[in-house]
């Protein structure tokens, strides 16, 4: 598989992004205009660095409003694009992308747009170059790459073909199937991007809103496997407007979208099965993870933490035979409290371990997909555990599933033998992402877990919206809401409500919260408005909601089932959460998140009494 990557998806200078894409392993590139006309290098010299690079320059985009237009104007396009076709002959580009026209004044007629093409075709054939014709989704008139098709069709010009561009596919909802009847040799490009399910203009959601393959909702997999059909072995090319992406850093942004490419392969070469060209490779199929193994808390000084935990019923396992790590658990839940080079760290979530049924194979499909590793020092009568490095640097380890405890445990000593409790196991992780690696977030889970993204909502808070995107398990073993901080809170920094936090799945959690009361466990108090909105919103009888109040706990349901949760207070960048759920509720209690926010951002003292 031949891959390609165009300049419009990276930051900095056009000699930047040739380097980025090459370090990243892509065979090439589409050069961006504006990148060209703002480079300092010549075009030789652009074209002699990606020589030393290895990279081919496999399109120059775009040129606009080519076709459908009366005479007058058409003698204008061929002047502009006989000097396009000079400067590529320099640049070392063969293939020029010709966008659907969108002027007003356009022709609605199929046979005056083939013609032209055809005209345009001729020259651009004495100059060696090959145009690519695309049906923009915001197009005049051409705006589905069926009608793109019978254009070209009507052409009839070896230098003309078409451009597949999945964006302009299925932002419109047109049905992909249809590529299927185009030849491959008339399949000149494929550009790919993904995309979030947005209410809104498509040039608007084109222009800002583009993902790499694997983070948005688009069937690319389906789309490309219908190319891949028509024998096309041409370039799989990103072409990722993203108002994010063109403000990272290129280096990692063109190494991340190299992984989305290679997630992408995987999903076609499975799709296809035996029908794949030797050319796609599936990754290592390693299954979902079955439970979230154990959490890790890190800090210079982690005994506010394990206070909290005492509180809540954990005792302490032990502590490490060679590490200063001691672990707490109750029931299938376990804690790690890290102080090993933490000095100056407040405590936070560093890093959480999946169980998995053969943690090789999950192994060898991180390696595959090029992912981070993380790696800490093990002796060799310790187990060592593989880990990856997620975007925002949460460390993910993976061990295999143990219908009693994981091997690892046996090396904490001189504590309390495990014991039952209210507190069953790790019910969800949240996390409070960057904004700026939320996307790539999603690909790493996605690809190398094999999570899904399951829910999405917009929280309200005191500072702004928080978005937030559910990942999971296909049998909800394991969840992690990723969210997004508004940039006020970022601001403010971590105390202001960036932190993490772990859920623990419980039962009877009335009794857990009066226990925890009782042995002086701080609980994030809920205003009375809370429950006088709960009164309105659900017809709880006046005793369980006295008994909600009283116990500072908030409530969901639906019409799976409901859902009970707490909150203690924060310590230092993390705080946990208490849940229950009854029948087969799947949320996470979403309107108590506001009311939450508001209460840690306003620094309100946890366990205080309401008025």
């Amino acid at each position: 598989m031949k891959t390609s990557i165009a300049t419009v998806c990276l930051s900095g200078t056009l000699a930047e992004k040739l380097r980025a894409s090459a370090a990243a392993g892509f065979d090439g590139v589409e050069i961006f205009e504006p990148d060209l006309v703002a480079a300092p290098e010549s075009p030789q010299e652009l074209r002699a660095l990606a020589a030393r690079l290895g990279l081919t320059i496999d399109l120059y985009q775009p040129m606009r409003d080519v076709e459908g237009v009366d005479e007058e104007t058409f003698g204008e396009v061929l002047r502009r694009a006989e000097a396009k076709f000079v400067l590529m002959k320099t640049l070392g580009a063969d293939l020029v992308l010709c966008c659907s026209n969108v002027a007003t004044a356009t022709i609605d007629d199929d046979e005056v747009s083939a013609a032209q093409l055809r005209r345009l075709g001729d020259i651009a054939a004495r100059y060696g170059i090959r145009i690519a014709y695309e049906a923009l989704a915001w197009g005049r008139y051409v705006d589905d790459y069926r009608r793109s098709w019978r254009i070209v069709e009507l052409a009839d010009h070896p230098a003309v073909g078409v451009c597949l561009d999945s964006f302009h596919i299925l932002s419109r909802g047109h049905d992909p199937a249809g590529i299927e009847r185009i030849p491959a040799e008339k399949i000149f490009f494929l550009q790919l991007a993904d995309a979030p399910t947005l209410s809104m203009d498509v040039l608007s959601w084109s222009r800002h809103h583009r993902l790499f393959p694997g983070e948005g909702s688009f069937p690319l997999g389906d789309l490309v496997a219908h190319v891949v059909r028509t024998g096309y072995d041409g370039p799989w090319s990103l072409e990722v407007f993203n108002d994010t992406f063109r403000q990272t850093d290129p280096d990692r942004t063109a190494v991340h979208a190299r992984r989305s490419l290679r997630h992408l392969e995987d999903a076609v070469a499975r799709r296809l099965g035996a029908q794949a060209p030797a050319s796609l490779t599936a990754l290592t199929e390693a299954g979902q993870p079955r439970d979230i193994d154990f959490v890790e808390i890190k800090a210079e000084d982690t005994s506010q933490v394990e206070a909290l935990l005492e509180l809540a019923g954990f005792v302490p396992r032990g502590r490490h035979r060679t590490k200063p790590v001691t672990l707490w658990t109750c029931g299938r839940a376990r804690v790690v409290l890290n102080e090993q080079h933490a000095r100056g760290l407040a405590s936070h979530l560093s890093a959480f371990g999946v169980a998995i049924d053969d943690p090789a194979t999950l192994t060898a499909r991180a390696d595959e997909l090029g992912t981070p590793r993380a790696y800490r020092r093990t002796y060799a009568t310790e187990q060592s555990l593989d880990a990856a490095l997620a975007p925002d640097g949460t460390e993910l380890y993976w061990a295999a599933d143990a219908l009693d405890e994981p091997a690892w445990v046996r090396e904490f000593e001189h504590g309390t033998t495990r014991v039952a409790g209210a507190v069953d196991r790790v019910d969800h992780i949240s996390l409070t992402l960057p904004w700026q690696v939320i996307e790539e977030s999603v690909l790493f889970y996605r690809s190398v877990l094999g999570l899904s993204v399951t829910g999405t909502t917009d929280v309200p808070g005191p500072q702004g919206l928080m978005r937030s995107r559910v990942m999971s398990s296909t049998d909800r073993s394991v969840r992690l809401p990723l969210n997004v901080a508004p940039p006020a809170t970022v601001e403010r920094g971590h105390a202001a409500g960036l932190a993490q936090h772990v859920a623990f799945a419980c039962s009877g959690i009335e009794d857990l919260a009066r226990a925890a009361r009782v042995r002086g466990l701080d609980v994030l108090p809920m205003p009375d408005n809370y429950y006088d909105d709960l009164a309105a919103r659900f017809p709880l009888p006046p005793e369980r909601l006295a008994l909600l109040r009283e116990l500072d706990l908030a409530y969901d349901r639906d019409e799976a089932g409901e859902y009970l949760h707490f909150y203690t207070r924060t310590v230092g960048e993390v705080f946990f959460e208490f849940v229950e759920r009854r029948g087969g509720y799947d949320g996470f209690g979403a309107g108590s998140a506001p009311v939450r926010l508001t209460a840690q951002g306003a620094g309100v003292r946890p366990g205080s009494v309401r008025s």
